[in-house]
């Protein structure tokens, strides 16, 4: 059996500081020296950690904390991808999972910060109607400035934060080359920061995930410990091999093996719903592989749902019902 005593992320679901005790120096071309913020009180909502990771999953997740690079996740659509973030950032105690959704429109700079220029014009032009005395009195431009998750999981923090990118496969093509620059440096600019002639040099800006001002000196968020950044993709395209080679790479799918695949959705059966779905799981388990055999795409979220109606008293045997609970995901499938 491989050795286990690497691992920091244990993925039983058991929150611990195994992180403050076990994770070694980064490697020296991934050092980053960015000045420690003050510790920040995050807010984490009590949860029931269900999600049951594979050795495979992990092995990787340990080795991207290791190496402090990136971790691309494919596999189906509720394979489990999103669940393995909300795993890791709970049960290293890492503070709540930070969450970039990635669309068509998304950009770099959505993902670092947003800049709300028009209420600062706003607040110029209603201070010009003011007594003198107020007019010269302009807000910071701090206030007017909050980091994105991307940004917010770049302040340098003594542990890393867990960031989740999500469906990174649906951005626009140049996304994954815009992040280069970002994971390989560590570190960012804020133009509208370093373009203002300011005594100060450290300014007051609002993370993403929260209200209390964090400060970034001289215009830049430079990291000190690289964020365990988890990207998901539904395989809908291929990536660049600059942006590849960079990443750690994840593909999470049930086994191939039709009695190992039975086995581990029993396991997420159990670990879901407990024994009371268990015993009612097993013949909506078999319709679930009976479906995939004929090759309909099915995600293992819609066996949850069929098995919890079961536990509710509804009776899953009638054909209609299941075929809308189980419908294909093949597009193909719907014609």
């Amino acid at each position: 059996m491989m050795s286990q005593q690497w691992w920091i992320y244990r993925g039983t679901g058991g929150p611990h500081d195994g992180i403050k005790n076990k994770l070694p120096p980064p490697p020296p071309w991934r050092a980053f020296k960015g000045t420690p913020i003050p510790p920040r009180t995050l807010k984490v909502e009590p949860r029931e950690e269900t999600f049951k990771p594979t050795s495979e999953a992990i092995e990787l997740v340990n080795a991207a904390l290791l190496l402090r690079r990136p971790l691309l996740v494919t596999g189906r659509p509720g394979i489990g991808k999103t669940s393995l973030a909300r795993a890791v950032a709970h049960e290293l105690q890492l503070g709540p999972l930070l969450k970039w959704p990635i669309n068509t429109r998304s950009t770099l700079t959505e993902g670092l910060y947003r800049y709300d220029a028009i209420a600062r014009l706003q607040d110029a032009s209603l201070r010009q109607h003011e007594e003198p005395a107020q007019k010269d009195r302009v807000p910071p431009i701090g206030q007017y400035l909050r980091l994105g998750p991307l940004g917010t999981a770049l302040l340098p923090t003594d542990t890393p934060r867990v960031l989740l990118i999500d469906e990174i496969d649906k951005g626009d093509i140049d996304l994954p080359n815009d992040l280069l620059h970002v994971f390989e440096e560590g570190e960012f600019e804020i133009p509208e920061l370093t373009r203002q002639n300011q005594k100060e040099k450290v300014s007051q800006v609002r993370p993403a995930d929260g209200d209390d001002e964090v400060p970034i000196e001289n215009g830049r968020v430079v990291c000190r410990e690289f964020p365990l950044v988890i990207m998901t993709s539904n395989g809908e395209r291929e990536f660049p091999p600059a942006f590849l080679r960079r990443c750690l790479r994840l593909d999470m799918k049930l086994p191939e093996d039709e009695a190992l695949r039975r086995q581990r959705l029993k396991e997420v059966v159990e670990a879901h719903l407990k024994a009371a779905g268990i015993a009612r799981a097993e013949p909506l388990i078999e319709q679930f592989l009976k479906r995939e055999a004929k090759r309909e795409e099915l995600a293992t979220d819609q066996l949850l749902n069929a098995v919890y109606l079961t536990t509710c008293g509804v009776d899953m045997s009638r054909e209609q019902l299941l075929d809308s609970v189980l419908r294909s995901l093949n597009s193909s499938s719907d014609a």
